[in-house]
């Protein structure tokens, strides 16, 4: 286990006054250096440190993990370590632990009560005292760590491949997958504890929605080429690789290369990929209040459940994790968007599980997606619906159309396609009452359900004649089963890779994509900003090994919860019904503008 000295605390916000401690009396070590770095922790700041451990409710369950039947008892609890962790995150001002920091904090800064309260002894302030103080700090660490590693790999040293193979080979599957499951538990605890000043809050403002995606991080470790027949001292993590050319290719294909020239890499890091779930209700934009103030009904992004794994190794079942987590803990279900790294999994790790969890989900498609996907019953799901098999070509292939190169002759331009995704709405299966248990949805042929008039369905014609009568596809074998039934049963395997609830491009649809997408990519860029956590930098977490950045990882994204909340709070009418920071609203697009190849630009006025 590695733990270099961090960075000197900044003076901004976290000084005496601000912290509403003393700082630790000036020393001469000899050299005419004084220190005044230090500070002491009050009864106060200690006692809410101690209070966020409460509520995150793991230290017992740590404790009993490493219990030790024989030998020494240890000189600090789970509990003190944990309590010294979180001062140590909030002092630095951006969520990193340093656990010479720790150790610092434990045995010289905080009242004498809570070191006995945390069986921390007396210590001489010396280099003696310091590294006794210090193996302890680190070996109680490592004891949790161990205890939580999903991986059997010892880091901190390089492995040949051989002795990759011989570890893996003796490890016991099911205890790395306890494990595993047991890190997340507790890693997303120390998360939902940042939630605690606005749970009511979430209880009464968020509907469970949620937007799902992987951010790399980077390791404290240099990473090593695939060539080799040795590992990165931090064997748990892998290569991410960004091509130069990165418009996104989950959604919008690149421009053909010019021929003979290579694409260059913008970006490579060695680490993890972090996938986290951030919440908010897609339903609503917070609203300009008067005086600059924040919308109280409209909660800030949070980030509410995250996981670790290698670059770009099992998106859906790390998702699917994360959701559970976050079902576990009592959040409800709402509606999701994810890109098309979640889409495209396997069905069986992705799509089902999310469904059975009671998320509603919503994607983009790449442009080998578009057009008719699946069919059932004579049914056709085009990008994610299901729609009568009817429906005219030139509304099936909308999208596709859309995307042709502007020379094509089938090309059509945004308002077109706009119009297009509109007309399809009369040509959907109407959904017939609520899906049972297992999944299944009954639909209904929308002739039946009243929106157009079909000759198949005698019942419908005449019966609005401002109703579009549809013209049936003739067929040597007859017509399908939805058009001689008045309706059909879908199981929830059926075209479930690319269904959603909502038609693809309809302003329902963008508002809960766009809203949900953005939200995630912004957390994202929040947490990732180097004058706050850093959390993309490795340096901020200066331990190997996917169970200790986990674990590390946890206090950052904690913290920066805790940021947004403050700011948010901030915004808020004081007791003169003014804000201490005046809110910032941006700009919407109009409802109903986007198209794939973006917002349709309204006319001058």
């Amino acid at each position: 286990m590695t733990d270099t000295t961090g960075p000197t605390p900044s003076p901004m916000g976290s000084g005496p006054d601000e912290l509403g401690d003393a700082a630790h009396p000036a020393r001469d070590h000899g050299w005419g250096i004084i220190r005044e770095d230090r500070v002491q922790f009050s009864d106060l700041r200690v006692r809410r440190a101690a209070e966020f451990v409460e509520k995150c409710g793991i230290a017992d369950e740590l404790q009993a993990m490493i219990a030790k039947t024989t030998g020494r008892p240890r000189l600090c609890t789970v509990q003190g370590l944990l309590v010294g962790m979180t001062l140590c995150s909030r002092r630095n001002g951006n969520g990193a632990v340093f656990f010479n920091q720790v150790t610092d904090i434990l045995h010289w800064a905080i009242p004498e009560d809570w070191r006995h309260r945390f069986k921390v002894p007396e210590r001489p302030d010396n280099i003696t005292g310091f590294e006794a103080a210090y193996a302890v700090v680190r070996r109680l660490f490592g004891a949790i760590v161990r205890a939580l590693d999903p991986s059997p790999l010892p880091k901190n040293k390089r492995l040949t491949l051989n002795q990759v193979k011989a570890y893996f080979a003796g490890a016991d599957p099911e205890l790395l997958q306890e494990h595993r499951e047991a890190l997340t538990r507790i890693s997303n605890r120390v998360v939902q504890a940042s939630l605690a000043s606005v749970e009511q809050h979430l209880t009464t403002l968020w509907d469970g929605s949620v937007g799902v995606d992987a951010t790399p991080i980077e390791t404290f470790a240099r990473g090593v080429s695939a060539k080799r027949d040795y590992t990165s001292t931090d064997p748990d993590a892998g290569y991410y690789v960004r091509e130069g050319d990165h418009r996104d290719p989950d959604l919008t294909p690149s421009a053909p290369r010019p021929r003979g020239r290579r694409r260059t890499t913008s970006k490579t890091l060695w680490g993890y990929d972090a996938t986290l779930a951030v919440a908010r209700n897609p339903h609503r934009d917070p609203r300009p209040m008067p005086g600059g103030c924040g919308d109280p009904e409209v909660l800030p992004a949070l980030t509410v459940g995250f996981i670790l794994d290698k670059p770009g190794h099992s998106p859906g079942p790390n998702g699917i994790a994360v959701l559970e987590d976050i079902r576990r803990r009592g959040h409800p279900a709402g509606d999701l968007a994810a890109d098309a790294a979640y889409n495209n999994s396997k069905p069986e790790d992705w799509q089902v599980p999310l469904r059975k969890l009671g998320y509603r989900p919503t994607y983009d498609y790449r442009i080998d997606q578009l057009g008719k996907i699946d069919s059932i019953h004579g049914a056709n799901q085009i990008e994610g619906t299901w729609y009568c098999p009817s429906m005219p070509t030139n509304l099936v292939d909308a999208t596709i159309d859309h995307r042709r190169n502007p020379d094509d002759p089938k090309a059509i331009d945004q308002e077109t396609w706009r119009a297009r995704i509109d007309a399809r709405a009369q040509f959907a299966l109407a959904p017939k009452g609520k899906p049972i248990d297992n999944g299944r949805q009954r639909y209904m042929c929308p002739a039946t359900a009243g929106r157009v008039q079909c000759p198949l369905k005698q019942d419908s014609l005449g019966t609005n004649p401002s109703l579009r009568e549809v013209d049936p596809f003739p067929s040597p074998v007859g017509p399908p089963k939805i058009c001689e039934q008045t309706s059909i049963s879908v199981n929830i395997e059926d075209g479930a890779k690319h269904w959603q609830p909502r038609p693809y491009g309809s302003p329902e649809w963008q508002d809960i994509y766009g809203r949900l997408r953005n939200t995630v990519e912004g957390m994202n860029g929040y947490a990732k900003a180097d004058a706050y956590e850093g959390i993309e930098h490795g340096g901020n977490r200066r331990i190997r090994g996917i169970a200790a950045q986990t674990l590390l990882l946890a206090f950052q994204l904690a913290h920066a919860n805790e940021r947004k909340i403050n700011a948010w709070l901030a915004t808020l009418p004081g007791p003169d019904g003014k804000p201490h920071r005046r809110a910032r609203h941006k700009t919407r697009k109009p409802r109903g503008s986007w198209t794939p190849t973006g917002h349709i630009t309204p006319p001058a006025a």
